[in-house]
């Protein structure tokens, strides 16, 4: 039960495809059941998993353009 809210929660499998990975793995459950779980056990396994979810920061940025407006002019990166 928690694999499946887990998986929910971190992944965002939709309750289809949540239901068929756990027929997979022999547990017969319906989606309207799992959307129970998830609403009643998600908030606090987020509320745990969020601590992991946070990325180091650092002083260095990653951009994809290589042109910006800076102050109203266009600048090079």
């Amino acid at each position: 039960m928690l694999w499946a809210v887990r998986w929910y929660c971190r992944y965002g499998v939709s309750y289809c495809a949540l239901e068929e990975m756990m027929a997979e793995r022999g547990h017969r459950v319906d989606r309207s059941t799992i959307y129970r779980w998830v609403q009643h056990y998600a908030p606090e396994i987020e509320k745990r998993l969020r601590r992991q979810w946070r990325h180091p920061r650092s002083d260095s940025w990653r951009v994809d353009e290589t042109y910006i407006k800076v102050r109203g002019k266009w600048a090079y990166l």
